[in-house]
């Protein structure tokens, strides 16, 4: 089983859905990135099973191939280009396939893609899919196409999302898109554009929807989830703008959240990600209120010192972050968090990154996702900071995170021993095909040995006897 202090972002991942006997085309769909663009690769799946093509998980059989790109790091890029570039090759065999990039490469690299390196014929940015159709259309005459406006209304509330891959177990419904905070280091705001909440109704719906297909589990999914606000549609920064009854029956993340337990009982439910300026005490309110609501939060927090969250416009303080965490344990002792961190960003000193590492002890995170610093062009550090941290200096302050990660997270895994759960089984183990995995309300990953009458999607009580560093042994517990 996977370490959980090791990043698990996915990278370069297609999927196949069941194919429409009518359709005579095929499509070839890989994702990179964050959990949106596998939730946005549902939608365009959708949108081009409509339009007459089948998914295929072979890539040479493909008459279109469409990667759904990440920029939040220069690695990811790279990948993208080394993919793209296997591709120009295959099109000399091919000379009728069409390659085109989603998501947030396409709105940040579009005229290089098209015009200065010739490796792609389609360029779509993330509020663009709707015109994925009449794009192709181009293609088809010979043409390049580009759409990468970004939308402040555009939230595909009416488009029901194709499961892509899956364990028929858990999914992921979008609920905002874009992000309005601004910080330094990050591409978001300009690749995806300003903040916007999707008519709750559809949310409720689209989880009714997935409860009567037999999925048990629904992560909220968005940039910044609970920043939701819904007032009738738009931006939430014209928020201020609408009218007094609009502001009065504005729903926020916590109602939102309060609405679909209320929804869908028996359904777990788990929201990614947080951003800590827009975190309040309602949600942790809620989620005390509702057992179906997981008792797990991923509270970024990217560094451990005031200096630098300022540096990074985090928008919030130490002792700002550090009074939520207390807060909600306190309103849920169970409660587990993990987190986000940036090693290395301009101007970090060695007390900056004792900060850091004083703030991980502090709050004890059962895991995190950690990386050095890399200057993202187009952002406001890349303009106006100096990437002036060396390289192994930032490889040797990144090491000591992990590791100490390493050791809280083993910590956490300790403290979950001698104690049953409720743990939903999601697939079966890597490493032993007689056992099964799946997470407790903390998110943390258990194995436990399958027995005759267990199936996938259920819920079952696990009596845990061991741990790894980011894994829990255990033994179903028979009524």
């Amino acid at each position: 089983m996977q370490e959980k202090y090791i990043d698990e972002t996915k990278q370069g991942e297609a999927f196949a859905i069941a194919e429409k006997p009518q359709n005579t085309k095929k499509l070839f769909l890989e994702s990179y990135g964050c959990q949106m663009n596998f939730s946005d690769s549902e939608i365009v799946a959708s949108i081009l099973n409509e339009q007459g093509y089948n998914t295929t998980l072979q890539v040479e059989e493909a008459d279109l191939i469409l990667l759904n790109t990440c920029s939040i790091r220069e690695k990811a890029e790279q990948t993208v280009r080394m993919r793209l570039s296997q591709f120009k090759n295959l099109k000399k065999e091919k000379p009728n396939l069409t390659v085109g990039v989603l998501g947030c490469m396409a709105e940040r690299l579009k005229t290089k893609f098209l015009e200065e390196e010739h490796l792609v014929d389609l360029v779509v940015g993330p509020d663009a899919y709707r015109d994925l159709p009449n794009l192709l259309k181009e293609t088809e005459g010979g043409r390049d196409a580009i759409n990468v406006i970004l939308s402040k209304e555009e939230t595909y509330a009416d488009i029901s999302p194709v499961r892509l891959g899956g364990n028929g177990v858990t999914a992921f419904v979008t609920i905002t898109r874009g992000c309005d905070n601004m910080c330094t280091f990050c591409v978001v705001p300009f690749t995806r554009g300003r903040e916007r909440s999707r008519d709750p109704h559809s949310i409720i719906e689209e989880c009714k929807e997935l409860w009567n297909s037999g999925y048990k589990e629904v992560t909220l999914l968005g940039q910044n989830v609970d920043s939701y606000l819904w007032f009738g549609g738009g931006a939430k920064k014209d928020f201020k703008k609408a009218s007094e009854i609009q502001q009065l029956t504005a729903i926020n993340f916590a109602q939102l959240m309060e609405m679909v337990a209320l929804a869908v009982p028996k359904m777990r439910i788990r929201f990614s990600t947080s951003n800590p300026h827009d975190m309040s005490t309602d949600v942790f309110q809620v989620m005390a209120k509702y057992d179906n609501i997981c008792k797990y939060v991923h509270l970024p927090v990217q560094s451990g010192s005031d200096r630098m969250l300022e540096k990074m416009n985090r928008q919030h303080t130490r002792a700002e972050y550090l009074s939520l965490i207390n807060t909600a344990k306190e309103l849920i002792p169970e409660m587990s968090f993990s987190q986000d961190m940036i090693i290395g960003f301009c101007g970090e000193t060695e007390e900056d990154h004792q900060l850091t590492l004083s703030l991980m002890r502090e709050v004890e995170y059962d895991y995190g996702y950690m990386f050095a610093y890399s200057e993202r062009p187009g952002t406001p550090a890349e303009k106006k900071m100096e990437d002036d941290v060396p390289a192994d200096v930032k490889q040797r302050r990144l090491a000591e995170v992990i590791a100490l990660q390493g050791e809280l997270s083993r910590k956490r895994m300790q403290g979950y021993v001698g104690r049953t759960h409720e743990v939903l089984i999601e697939g079966t183990s890597r490493k032993n095909e007689n056992q099964w995995k799946g997470r407790n309300s903390q998110n943390a990953v258990c194995v436990f040995d399958k027995l005759e009458g267990q199936k996938l999607g259920d819920f079952v009580t696990v009596f845990v006897h061991g741990n790894t560093q980011g894994t829990l042994l255990g033994t179903t517990v028979v009524e």
